[in-house]
C-alpha cells in the first residue's frame, strides 16, 4: 500500500493557503464585475446570487491561471468570472424572446439605414425605418438594454464566445489563431472608430475606465437613463457591423 509522503504536508498547506488568499484579493473584482452586470438586469435577478456564480469562474482562474502566457490574473480572472455569470444567466433563460426580437430588429435596421446611406444612421432615421417613433424608438432601447451585457458575444460564433474571450490556452498558441484575434481586434478597434463620438466616450468609460452610468451621466451632463440608451445603441451599431464584416463561420 502507498504512504503519503509526510514532507509534502507542508508544501500542500501553502498552496491551499495561497489560494485562498489569492480569492480574498480577487473578491472585490468579482463584487464589481457581478455589480455591473446586475444593473443591467431585472430586478429580481439578485446580486448575491451573481456573486456566487463569479467567485465560482475566479476559483476556476486561479486554478489554471499559467503566468507563462504572459497574462496578468486579474485580466484572466475577469474573463473567466465574466463568463461564469454570463453562462449562469443563459441558463436561467432570462431574456424573453420579445427583448431577443426587439434587439434583433435594432440590428436589422441599423445594418439597412446604414447600407443605404453610408454614414452611420441617426436615431431619427432608424427610428423611421423600424416605423415607430423616436420616443418610442429609445423605449426600445431601454427595454433590450439588458441583453447588451452579452456585448457583441454571438458576433464572433455560434457557441456563444465572447471577441474579448480569447485567452491564451494551448489551441491558441497556434500562429493560426494568433493572426485571427489580432486581426479580430483590429477590426473592433476600426469598427469602434466609425461610430459617433459620444457613444465611443461611453463605452470607453464604462468598459476601459470603469466608470458607473450615474458618473458618465454626470460627466455629460445628460440624464442617466440618456447614457443608458446611448449605450445600448452603441454596442447594437457594433454587433450589427461585426456581423456583417466578421462571419459567424469564421468564429466557430
Amino acid at each position: 500500500m502507498a504512504t503519503f509522503p509526510m514532507n509534502a504536508l507542508p508544501a500542500l498547506d501553502s498552496q491551499a493557503s495561497r489560494r485562498e488568499q489569492l480569492i480574498l484579493e480577487h473578491m472585490s473584482q468579482v463584487r464589481l464585475i457581478a455589480r455591473r452586470i446586475q444593473e443591467r438586469l431585472p430586478q429580481h435577478i439578485g446580486l448575491d446570487d451573481l456573486i456566487s456564480t463569479g467567485v465560482i469562474g475566479l476559483i476556476a482562474a486561479i486554478d489554471h491561471f499559467d503566468p507563462a502566457q504572459n497574462v496578468k490574473l486579474k485580466t484572466y480572472a475577469e474573463y473567466k468570472i465574466r463568463g461564469a455569470i454570463l453562462d449562469s444567466l443563459r441558463e436561467m433563460d432570462w431574456v424573453p424572446r420579445q427583448k431577443r426580437r426587439k434587439a434583433r430588429q435594432i440590428e436589422t435596421a441599423v445594418a439597412k439605414v446604414e447600407q443605404r446611406v453610408q454614414r452611420t444612421p441617426t436615431e431619427e432615421e432608424t427610428a423611421a425605418e423600424l416605423r415607430v417613433s423616436v420616443q418610442e424608438f429609445r423605449e426600445w432601447l431601454v427595454d433590450v438594454r439588458g441583453m447588451s451585457l452579452e456585448r457583441l458575444r454571438h458576433a464572433v460564433g455560434d457557441e456563444g464566445r465572447s471577441i474579448m474571450e480569447t485567452l491564451p490556452d494551448s489551441e491558441e498558441k497556434l500562429p493560426s489563431s494568433i493572426v485571427e484575434r489580432s486581426e479580430l481586434r483590429r477590426l473592433l478597434g476600426e469598427v469602434i472608430g466609425r461610430i459617433p463620438e459620444i457613444e465611443r466616450d461611453i463605452l470607453r468609460m464604462y468598459y476601459q475606465e470603469e466608470m458607473t452610468l450615474r458618473q458618465i451621466a454626470q460627466i455629460a451632463r445628460v440624464h442617466e437613463s440618456r447614457i443608458s440608451q446611448l449605450k445600448t445603441q452603441a454596442i447594437l451599431r457594433l454587433r450589427s457591423r461585426m456581423e456583417r464584416r466578421w462571419p459567424r463561420a469564421r468564429g466557430a
